[in-house]
């Protein structure tokens, strides 16, 4: 199964409020692996960043200035995530930005039946802890010690292994590879087994007879001459 890992960056935290998308990161999964696939985009928000959302993820207003605007990656950005599901930490502030930008080009919003959203996921799985991006990446030991600033991509890619784990898929693939490993080497290096005692033969005297009757109306030279 196809899935897309998915996060942004914003100028703000609210896209009613005129808030813009500054950067698209997407990772593509297949049967829960990476497949190195990625899609990375720069925005130009065609406003100026806040103050507060540069000192989290460190793209400024001059950086972006030159970046292309939304509708000339929009078709791109699709084309990429096609109709697989989009997997999101804290989804609804992600889908709200891509939306909202979607609906400004007269393009349709992405459903959010199609959103599967890790906060919750972790949420159910380790209750009453914090479960933000760094929290989980500590809690499954997936290193993001050059994680100093939010980044689209980067964010994106720690973010599917920790998707991996938190849905127990790693370990499935872990013991799958080791059951494979033992049946392979049983195959390979286990001694044949030996009866105590030999079967009996199964062919009555007279069935002997007359098979090795016919076996000598086949001439000297015949194959069968020879297991006669």
């Amino acid at each position: 199964m196809r899935e897309i890992v998915l996060d942004t960056e914003t100028t703000g935290l609210d896209p009613l409020r005129g808030d813009r998308l500054v950067e698209i990161g997407c990772v593509e999964i297949f049967n829960r692996m990476p497949t190195g696939q990625t899609f990375h985009r720069y925005i130009n928000p065609q406003r100026e960043m806040s103050k507060e959302a540069f000192d989290v993820h460190g793209l400024s207003t001059e950086f972006l200035a030159d970046k292309p605007v939304f509708s000339a990656i929009a078709e791109e950005f699709l084309e990429f995530v096609g109709e697989a599901p989009l997997v999101i930490h804290n989804a609804s502030f992600d889908i709200g930005f891509i939306n909202a930008e979607l609906e400004r080009t007269a393009r349709t919003p992405i459903p959010r039946e199609r959103l599967v959203d890790t906060l919750l996921l972790a949420r159910r799985k380790h209750p009453g802890v914090s479960n933000r991006l760094d929290d989980l990446c500590s809690r499954y030991a997936i290193d993001n010690s050059h994680r100093t600033k939010h980044g689209a991509l980067l964010d994106a890619e720690l973010l599917a292994e920790v998707y991996i784990d938190l849905i127990g898929a790693r370990q499935s693939q872990l013991i799958l590879a080791e059951r494979v490993e033992i049946r392979v080497g049983t195959q390979a290096d286990a001694p044949r087994r030996q009866r105590m005692e030999p079967l009996l033969p199964r062919l009555s005297e007279s069935e002997l007879a007359a098979h090795q009757a016919f076996v000598a109306t086949l001439g000297d030279k015949a194959l069968w001459g020879e297991y006669a």
